[in-house]
């Protein structure tokens, strides 16, 4: 099948702290691909290079070499006009659904936003935002509701949805899980996973949580200070893992028994220590 989203040898750099400071490599070399209806977990600890590649793909990082392309267009390089209209074709769900969402404007309003914008009229703007929120399961009168008066797991939900109401092929999922609590976790991403089986919209998954990405995703890319170090189908990578990276990874996801844990955590500095630094 032919990839709808390819990173090609991608390096991105950031000017040093200081006058004279030597620019940070941030990604190195990174190369993967991400094909129509499936999601690929990018995993890998805070500054790995993860969240960059993401922002990379969304146009938000500079890239200093390599190429990005989606449905056979290269997009590092478009200008602002491209990017606003593929909007409809990539969005992204950020980690903090309530840093994301206009805290002044009602969710119906911030949902109708892009679809006005896009020419829809009004009142078929209004249905569009009806069946988002049915479709990622909010209430109904959701609409008339302020960000503050939902909780954690349903804000993230309508981040979901604001993501989905154009009707994307691709969403950049950035952490969005990681400041939940785990029911509302699984809760979220049962959702996710709804509504890819529904729409066969594609997912790049990023997080540093190797149980999480286990659970969404079909295949598995492991990135360590900004290079893929190990990929490959996602039982395999997160079940047994060739790359010391990956296995320190999987000794350190939290279980919930605390004296299997400990000695994971035990496991863990012993041998892979150096490893995951």
């Amino acid at each position: 099948m032919t990839a709808l989203l390819t990173v090609e040898d991608l390096h991105v750099d950031f000017p040093g702290k200081g006058r004279g400071a030597p620019r940070v490599q941030v990604l190195r070399g990174v190369s993967l691909s991400v094909r129509p209806g499936e999601t690929l977990g990018l995993v890998g600890e805070s500054g790995s290079g993860k969240s960059t590649l993401g922002r990379a793909i969304l146009g938000l990082a500079p890239v200093r070499s390599g190429a990005i392309t989606f449905a056979g267009e290269r997009l590092d390089g478009l200008g602002r006009r491209r990017r606003r209209e593929l909007a409809r074709e990539i969005q992204v769900i950020f980690q903090d659904p309530y840093t994301s969402l206009n805290p002044s404007r009602t969710v119906g309003d911030t949902l109708a936003e892009p679809l006005l914008g896009q020419g829809l009229s009004g009142r078929a703007a209004r249905a569009r935002v009806d069946e988002l929120l049915d479709r990622v399961h909010l209430p109904g009168g959701a609409g008339e509701r302020l960000p503050r008066e939902f909780s954690g797991g349903q804000r993230q939900r309508v981040a979901i949805a604001r993501a989905l109401a154009l009707g994307p092929r691709l969403v950049v999922c950035d952490e969005p899980v990681s400041a939940l609590d785990l029911t509302t976790q699984k809760t979220v991403l049962d959702l996710l996973l709804e509504i890819q089986e529904q729409s066969g919209v594609a997912y790049l998954f990023v997080s540093h949580d190797l149980s999480v990405v286990r659970f969404v995703s079909h295949r598995v890319a492991v990135i360590h200070q900004g290079e893929i170090v190990e990929s490959g189908p996602a039982a395999v990578v997160t079940a047994e893992p060739s790359h010391p990276y990956t296995r320190a990874l999987l000794l350190a996801a939290p279980v919930a028994d605390v004296a299997a844990q400990r000695l994971r955590r035990a496991a863990f500095e012993q041998e892979y220590g150096s490893a995951a630094r």
